[in-house]
């Protein structure tokens, strides 16, 4: 008999007898759907804050913040250097020749979360009259847009699901009184959507700002940065730094994605040890079951690697249907669900790739798990073994 057909056979025998080790099954497929249910559910986290910083900007603008600043709070624009950005060579213009350019600010203001109702903060951000032409992407939902020069705000859909009195008609309240939100937008998932916005002007002297933190423009063409980038870097008096606006999104996701994807594998790693040894015993406890049964198939001519094999397909089948059970749960739990971090609102998500990154993980335990006792199954003397029956 050819070795791939006694492997079929020794297989098929194992797993026709799995019913008689049901129990002790089904803890290898618990277990395994326990590791790969929360690795992707902490996964999830990290996956909807890189999409969400990696979808937001767009690679035909540019953001200017002061130099040596990694975020637009910490940055600050005097309104005369933000006019000569706006007139620098490389920004596109409208219609009417006038530059596309938001010269805006970012600030953190008090918001109570719906979660456990905890109080928590709030991005706010001012646009500039170019606010709108420069994000074609941001649309009105429903009610309408702010009025320059009035108090008014639209809030994202996103900062709306995860914080209380974000609805139209509600009211923020700031140092100069409160401000009425009349509309909501979408922003296809990006950062701007957990975010509330107003006009910059009107903004600044409600939260006591002078400055502007950034200037966010339109590039004649994605090919523009550089020039613009050298006639104001080579400025020293202006002492500002400039980024592809996708650059600037992808350098502040990688201060958080490194953290939360390490953490969420290391609590992975730590659950998939203690799964290990539970596969190691109980696959122990199998071979040890099935003496009277190896003993007969190696009387029968059967060879050990057979043998060894279809431990290890019992190892491989219990722990990838674990995984897949836990993958699933963790996909309808957790998959597009809106949630925030700090101030940043995003969704999480359980992807294709992250799906196979769990059955890849549940593999990689399965095949450890029963190397030891599939070793133990090929190498156990027939003689000892007809003498167990």
């Amino acid at each position: 008999m050819s070795l791939m057909r006694q492997i079929w056979t020794v297989s098929a025998l194992n797993f026709r007898n799995l019913r008689g080790r049901l129990w002790q099954s089904l803890v290898i497929v618990v277990g395994m759907a326990c590791v790969v249910g929360v690795l992707l559910s902490m996964l999830s986290l990290s996956e909807g804050m890189y999409r969400a910083y990696t979808g937001t900007g767009d690679p035909g603008r540019a953001i200017v913040v002061s130099q040596g600043a990694d975020n637009e709070v910490i940055s600050h624009i005097s309104r005369d250097v933000g006019a000569i950005i706006a007139t620098a060579p490389g920004v596109a213009k409208d219609g009417a020749g006038r530059p596309i350019a938001d010269p805006g600010v970012l600030v953190g203001v008090p918001a109570i979360k719906k979660r456990h109702n905890s109080d928590s903060y709030i991005f706010m951000r001012g646009f500039g009259p170019q606010g709108f032409a420069l994000r074609p992407d941001l649309k009105i939902v429903s009610g309408r847009k702010f009025e320059p020069g009035r108090r008014e705000l639209i809030a994202g859909v996103g900062a709306q699901g995860q914080f209380a009195g974000m609805n139209i008609g509600d009211q923020v309240i700031l140092a100069d009184g409160p401000w009425k939100i009349v509309g909501s937008f979408t922003s296809s998932r990006d950062i701007l959507e957990g975010e509330i916005v107003g006009d910059s002007d009107t903004l600044m002297p409600a939260v006591r700002l002078k400055n502007y933190n950034s200037v966010i423009v339109r590039l004649d063409s994605q090919e523009s940065l550089a020039a613009f980038k050298k006639a104001l870097t080579s400025n020293s008096v202006l002492s500002v730094s400039v980024e592809r606006q996708t650059d600037w999104y992808h350098k502040i996701n990688d201060q958080f994605y490194t953290f939360f994807s390490g953490l969420a594998y290391g609590i992975g790693a730590i659950l998939a040890v203690g799964a290990l040894f539970c596969t190691v015993n109980i696959l122990y406890a199998a071979v040890a079951a099935r003496s009277q049964e190896i003993a007969t198939l190696r009387a029968l001519g059967y060879g050990a690697l057979p043998v060894a094999v279809s431990v290890l397909m019992e190892s491989l089948c219990l722990s990838i249907i674990g995984a897949l059970i836990g993958a699933a749960i963790a996909w309808l739990l957790y998959d597009g669900q809106q949630d925030s971090m700090w101030i940043n609102v995003f969704y999480l998500t359980v992807s294709p790739a992250m799906v196979g990154i769990g059955i890849l993980w549940a593999v990689v335990v399965a095949l450890l798990g029963g190397l030891l006792p599939s070793i133990r199954a090929a190498r156990r003397p027939v003689a000892e073994a007809l003498r167990a029956i």
